[in-house]
């Protein structure tokens, strides 16, 4: 499956347009890493906890994307944008959209 962030993907030639398609996770903030957080806070540096955590979620939202796009008979998604919003205290979505389509 191609996946991108622009319009079309060089080199091919969309054949067929699929539609939206979309994935999406919630996540909420471990107890483990918001007390590494704090530490983190005091002396600087990158909070990996964190990092991990939004690598995973990503990762889990392109997933499903990619699962309705192959659903779909979708060979390519173009155009990707992902999206954030707070859902409740400590626990944010990560969404993850795009137009799938079928390349030769």
């Amino acid at each position: 499956m191609v996946i991108t962030n622009v319009e079309t993907v060089p080199g091919k030639t969309i054949v067929e347009h699929f539609g939206l398609v979309s994935g999406s996770t919630v996540r909420a903030k471990h107890i483990g890493r918001d007390i590494m957080a704090g530490l983190k806070n005091i002396v600087g540096g990158e909070l990996t906890g964190y990092t991990e955590l939004l690598n995973e979620s990503r990762q889990q939202s392109i997933d499903r994307m990619k699962e309705q796009a192959t659903q779909m008979g979708a060979n390519a998604i173009v155009n990707v944008r992902f999206a954030t919003s707070s859902v409740a205290q400590g626990a944010s979505e990560l969404y993850v959209y795009g137009t799938a389509v079928r390349i030769e």
